[in-house]
């Protein structure tokens, strides 16, 4: 194929990629409230009361630009796989067979593993993180001296809380992937990795702190994760390498 050529392929596959991505960007902004409804699941989940809480948005557009960009996320989530899929189809005349069979084994990991990470946080941190910050609730006054503190969540904010944490999960479960990887390619050695075990461990934590909110319930519960994963890959690199 000439470059022209190849130039024609690539624009027709990013073609397909975008006219999936705008049937998939509307047909979750027509879902887009049971979508926010499912978010909302793990923080009902906690709340004793559920009729002491609410949902706010404090500018009459808040609520709109909110399921929009939630739309988008969501639309992004799922276009991912067709992403990966057409670019490794338009990379793999270039490949060697070796090559093809490495990257289709990412290819199906690495979608595997962003979705279990992003249960976890659904299922486990982010009830753990809401349980954490409504301790700071105050609504049974002693006396009439003191002020009630109660929690009152916009939209906007939930959205963008909720978010941090399920794809920041979903992104910290790729780091077996970006390792194996940079094994694979010998940019770095499995020796180097375990010689420096302490530098990886501390960076996980650093990670956890930057993915995570300001708790130290669900940072503790990624960096172990990540730890996990990390030795485990590193296990099974060696029972491979065998």
């Amino acid at each position: 194929m000439t470059l022209q050529e190849h130039l024609q392929e690539l624009r027709s596959r990013l073609f397909m990629v975008a006219i999936f991505f705008a049937l998939a960007l509307g047909a979750c902004y027509y879902f887009s409230q049971e979508i926010y409804n499912f978010l909302l699941i793990p923080f009902g989940n906690v709340t004793t009361n559920k009729e002491d809480y609410r949902l706010i948005f404090t500018s009459p557009a808040e609520a709109f630009i909110s399921y929009l960009k939630l739309s988008f996320l969501s639309a992004i989530f799922f276009t991912t796989p067709i992403f990966l899929i057409q670019t490794y189809l338009f990379l793999a005349p270039a490949l060697y067979k070796n090559e093809k069979k490495f990257i289709t084994i990412l290819l199906t990991i690495s979608p595997l593993l962003f979705f279990c990470g992003a249960i976890i946080a659904y299922y486990y941190i982010l009830p753990l993180a809401f349980n954490f910050f409504l301790n700071f609730e105050n609504r049974n006054l002693a006396n009439s001296s003191q002020i009630a503190v109660e929690l009152e969540v916009r939209i906007s904010e939930y959205l963008s809380f909720t978010k941090n944490i399920i794809f920041g999960f979903g992104i910290a479960f790729q780091m077996p992937i970006l390792l194996l990887s940079l094994i694979k390619f010998k940019i770095i050695s499995l020796s180097s990795l375990t010689s420096k075990r302490k530098y990886w461990i501390l960076s996980f934590f650093l990670i956890s702190a930057i993915l995570t909110p300001p708790d130290i319930l669900s940072q503790i519960f990624m960096a172990s994760l990540m730890i996990i994963l990390f030795e485990g890959m590193i296990f099974l690199t060696k029972f491979f390498a065998k």
